[in-house]
């Protein structure tokens, strides 16, 4: 079996005005990428990365990486992700390089999956749970007058929906943020789980203020405190706070994550498969973790197909450190708006569904590969490249 084609194809659609601490936006956006073989095997990945940063992963999807990669043989991931990582040495060790290369990545593993009959939570030694918990994530900023009552509302509405945990974005400001945990913690049942993401909004100090009154709240996590490149500070962070620090969705390959976690910088690792380099590069990372003892709760903000994806991954991940009740990963799902979630899909994932009838957990779909089939004509509608 040859590689013949490298395809990338990008989606968008408009949206409410919202956001995170670094940017507003009005359009949320997918990224696609096909693998054709000459014996029809078609694999799917998805590449992070949103708005004109698509466009870029385009060109280097299909003017980069697709040279390289044409007539290889699919099954042979691991050489395939070396002979691109290597070629791109000089130019892209980390960012929008790692992005392309992990939807062609992923999309290999879908091919394997389908070559062999097997589901990819088989392909990869698993499964070790049927089913994962999933949170519903949601609370993005707003420019309204009253934000503190218009989360309380949302978080309320997504318990009612059977979530056991959400997470909330911050980043307005230490003494505003505070009051927005404490309304969103006021408002949810007290046994349901609040994860606070301030994707990397504020230096030392502001995060040791803000992580000083999560510590009085019973929060579950602190995502991204400080910048990614402040390893000091998530470490310092980490030794001064009872909630737990997690960060790593901004981070590339397993020499991106290694001081990461070997200077014990977060409690919990949030790698983005499709970004830090697909799935091959994750199960490095992933091992790296494990060899230290720091759980893995994998980040995931995309299309059904990234949630699939991470679906298998996690239904894979083995307990850490094991024992009669295991402390075990979630699946992180974008509940705002999204009309790839299950507009773009032959059958849909419907985790919305699955979370109200299966007391908040989903379970990744068991065809080969990624288990999942793109309706290319129904997404061809909402296609911008």
């Amino acid at each position: 079996m040859k590689i013949t084609k490298i395809e990338s194809r990008i989606y968008g659609h408009d949206m409410p005005k919202m956001g995170y601490s670094q940017a507003w936006f009005t359009r949320r956006s997918c990224h696609l990428v096909r693998v054709e073989t000459d014996e029809g095997l078609v694999g799917v990945g998805e590449c992070f990365g949103a708005g004109n940063v698509a466009l870029g992963n385009k060109a280097i999807v299909e003017q980069v990486i697709q040279p390289l990669l044409l007539g290889e043989d699919p099954i042979a991931r691991q050489y395939l992700w070396h002979k691109v990582y290597n070629a791109l040495r000089d130019h892209g060790q980390k960012g929008m390089p790692l992005q392309a290369q992990s939807a062609v990545d992923i999309a290999l593993w879908d091919i394997a999956g389908q070559a062999t009959g097997l589901p990819l939570v088989k392909l990869l030694g698993g499964p070790c749970r049927d089913d994962v918990t999933v949170y519903g994530y949601g609370m993005m900023l707003r420019e309204e007058e009253d934000l503190e009552s218009s989360f309380a509302e949302e978080a309320a509405a997504i318990a009612e929906m059977g979530f056991k945990c959400t997470k909330m974005k911050i980043g307005m400001g230490p003494k505003k943020d505070v009051k927005l945990i404490q309304a969103v913690r006021n408002a949810i049942p007290d046994e349901m789980g609040l994860g606070v993401d301030a994707n990397h909004a504020y230096v030392f100090k502001d995060a040791m203020y803000v992580g000083a009154a999560m510590d009085e709240m019973e929060i579950d996590w602190f995502e991204e405190p400080v910048a990614n490149e402040d390893h000091q500070g998530y470490r310092d962070l980490c030794q001064s706070l009872k909630t737990p620090v997690s960060g790593g969705e901004a981070e590339f390959t397993r020499w991106g994550f290694r001081d990461l976690i070997e200077n014990r910088c977060v409690d919990i690792v949030q790698p983005e498969v499709c970004g830090l380099g697909g799935i091959t590069e994750y199960l490095n990372v992933l091992a790296l973790a494990h060899t230290h003892f720091i759980p893995c709760m994998n980040h995931c903000w995309g299309s059904d197909v990234s949630v699939a994806m991470t679906l298998h991954l996690l239904c894979a991940q083995q307990d850490l450190p094991g024992g009669l009740f295991p402390q075990t990963p979630m699946l992180e799902f974008d509940s705002t708006v999204s009309h790839f979630r299950d507009e773009i899909l032959e059958e849909p994932l419907d985790i919305f569904g699955q979370v109200k009838r299966q007391d908040g957990k989903a379970k990744p779909p068991m065809r080969p590969g990624l288990g999942v089939t793109v309706n290319w004509d129904a997404a061809e509608r909402y296609r911008v490249a």
